[in-house]
């Protein structure tokens, strides 16, 4: 099928099977990642999770025996394309499709695979990730969650901080020591565990935003069958970098940025909008500010230059998933992040920087909210710093001093 084949037959199923509420932008409550310990209160949240599922658009640069459609990057673009036309959310998001499922296709056992991967793609189960501890964040390699070989089984016990959103988490994929004579970079094991078993137990972080979204997670005495060790004993630090590298710029977020989208489906334009909305327009319709337009027009143009960036590095890959290169979109879509909220409020004026009351909107509420949450994006995933590092050591090849 050509190009121009499939995005006609994409364009026709879209516009009869999308349903109306999901042409419109994502409210934060109704992101839908999967499992069944977090629900959207949309109920067409679900009707369009089960039809795109059926086709493997939930993830379609996967194989279909693993409940992807196989598609080309090109195709998954033009899918997204399409769908950005009509204004239609991505129907599934989370660490599952993005992290640990891409991470599953290169490194799993065909056993780990057949029974993580489909469930992944219909949205029947959710991940989270299990590796930060609070002595070791962005030095991670000293770690120190031990798990010990029992029979078929390993013995998990330490503590894990920032899980994003573990109180929903069906499954944890967990880099744990299993040597601790070794150095420190080995010694490392790459394991699925189970959430829902007596030796887990997690509890929310409040944050300075107000929601909890992080959690620290405690293992006591948590078992992990061998069988959900990915990989090798003792070689998790290869898996686990990897698994930052989809983190960070995977396919699924390449593609995503090159048909002008994130994963929430936002299309970018809200900043302008709400300029023009809070600032006013002069008599050509423009931001009133000139100050604030030529920012708001700087940042859509740098918005713009990093997905055309992104784009092109994917279509370079030959496993859709860039190596060390990804740690430079990381660190570009953190500050950008960061710079975006930062336009919010210059938009809005003071009406951003309301918590509560009848003199604030549930919207502005949000973007206060918003904002101060995204002075995580420069930590979570890696520390700017460590991106840095990278850069300089593997992208720039510079020596150490």
């Amino acid at each position: 099928m050509s190009l121009r084949e499939f995005r006609l037959e994409a364009r026709e199923w879209l516009e009869e099977n999308c349903p109306e509420s999901i042409r419109t932008p994502m409210p934060e409550d109704e992101i839908v990642n999967g499992g069944s310990k977090q629900k959207s209160p949309n109920p067409d949240s679900y009707v369009w999770l089960e039809r795109m599922a059926s086709r493997g658009w939930t993830v379609p640069h996967w194989p279909e025996e693993y409940g992807g459609a196989g598609l080309t990057k090109r195709e998954y673009v033009v899918l997204l394309e399409e769908m950005s036309r009509i204004n239609a959310r991505i129907p599934l998001t989370g660490m599952g499709v993005s992290m640990i499922g891409p991470t599953l296709l290169e490194y799993g056992t065909d056993e780990q695979k057949t029974e993580h991967l489909p469930k992944i793609a219909s949205g029947e189960i959710r991940w989270c990730q299990g590796y930060s501890e609070p002595g070791a964040g962005s030095d991670l390699a000293s770690l120190q969650t031990r798990a010990v070989e029992e029979g078929d089984q390993f013995i998990i016990n330490g503590q894990k901080i920032w899980t994003t959103l573990a109180q929903f988490a069906d499954w944890i994929f967990c880099l744990v020591r299993t040597d601790p004579d070794a150095p420190k970079h080995e010694g490392i094991s790459f394991l699925l565990v189970d959430m829902d078993q007596p030796g887990v137990t997690t509890r929310p972080i409040r944050l300075i935003s107000g929601s909890s979204p992080f959690c620290e997670t405690f293992f006591d005495d948590a078992v992990a069958e061998k069988r959900n060790l990915v990989h090798q004993l003792n070689r998790g630090w290869t898996v686990g970098k990897r698994l930052l590298q989809h983190e960070r710029s995977g396919i699924q977020a390449l593609a995503q940025a090159a048909a002008g989208r994130d994963a929430r489906g936002d299309s970018g334009t809200s900043i302008d909008q709400a300029a023009k909305e809070y600032a006013g327009t002069d008599t050509d319709g423009r931001i009133d500010d000139p100050a604030l337009r030529s920012e708001i027009t700087s940042h859509l143009m740098n918005v713009k230059a990093l997905g055309l960036t992104q784009s092109r590095s994917v279509e370079e890959s030959e496993g859709g998933t860039p190596g060390f290169t990804t740690s430079v979109f990381k660190l570009r879509g953190a500050d950008l992040r960061k710079e975006q909220l930062e336009l919010q409020l210059k938009a809005r004026g003071t009406q951003a920087l309301g918590w509560g009351g009848d003199a604030f909107t549930d919207e502005e509420q949000e973007v206060t909210r918003s904002w101060l949450g995204a002075k995580a994006a420069s930590i979570a995933g890696g520390s700017n710093e460590v991106q840095l590092n990278i850069i300089a050591k593997r992208v720039l090849g510079l020596p150490d001093v």
